[in-house]
């Protein structure tokens, strides 16, 4: 079986992707560097004799989901398993926020995630098999001011797994939404979250402890799946408090300290 994982350089995508070599499953790895992907190629096949293809390929480019798909069946291989990982963040004020970067992060989190599902679930439901991984994020459960943009694409990925999951629960494939909370990763550098106080002085799951959780969720075929006991009871008990509510305690905790 082979798996294709997008933003597999580094944190979860990284450590999704030994999870799977591990497990004896191939892997078509695509994210940005070519050192990194060079690197760990080289790696997962010395240390797990599974055959790794890397793609060189920037999500922020709306033609790159077609592209991917398009190398793939070009090259005659299947994918059974899509993990769409790839995503990143912004911490501030919407109103002095980045208009390229919110643009990117859309392009990336929602529509990068959307065409790569539209252009291999076909086949998938041809071959009545196949598994969906999407990384969403316990932001998705409620608005998140600071970091509004991020919160409500997450909110997309959730919605939008389980949707589809139910699409194609007669049909032999299954659509997961891993729901981690904050995670050890570039990513909390990348969107500047390190001052936060949902951050700051806290210990926060590493991303091998989430990649381990997202495939066993997986392989079990959960739509939903929020990592750590205290994320699934903060995520699940936002659909009772009011809304009011939980918008200010989320802007309370992504306050810098």
């Amino acid at each position: 079986m082979t798996v294709l994982i997008t933003g597999s350089s580094s944190g979860i995508g990284f450590e999704l992707a030994k999870v799977f070599a591990r497990h004896k499953h191939n892997l078509v790895l695509v994210a940005r560097s070519r050192e990194a992907l060079g690197t760990i190629k080289e790696h997962l096949e010395k240390d797990f004799g599974v055959d790794v293809i890397i793609l060189i390929k920037d999500l922020t480019d709306p033609y790159a989901p077609r592209e991917i798909f398009e190398e793939m069946e070009k090259n005659n291989i299947e994918i059974n398993i899509l993990v769409n990982n790839a995503g990143f963040g912004d911490y501030g004020w919407f109103s002095e926020s980045d208009l390229i970067k919110n643009h990117e992060m859309v392009q990336v989190n929602i529509d990068a995630l959307t065409q790569l599902t539209r252009f291999f679930l076909p086949d998938m439901i041809k071959r009545k098999e196949g598994k969906i991984l999407n990384t969403a994020s316990t932001a998705a459960f409620q608005p998140g001011p600071l970091m509004t943009v991020y919160y409500a694409t997450k909110a997309y990925v959730l919605s939008f797994s389980e949707g589809l999951a139910e699409e194609v629960a007669d049909k032999g494939i299954t659509v997961t939404a891993l729901c981690p909370g904050p995670t050890e990763s570039n990513f909390q550098n990348n969107a500047h979250l390190g001052e936060s106080k949902l951050i700051k002085g806290k210990k926060i799951a590493t991303s091998k402890e989430v990649a381990e959780f997202g495939y066993h969720a997986l392989m079990k075929g959960k739509r939903v799946a929020v990592h750590g006991t205290m994320n699934r009871f903060m995520a699940f008990s936002t659909r009772f408090a009011p809304r009011k509510f939980i918008t200010k305690t989320v802007k309370n905790m992504q306050e810098k300290r």
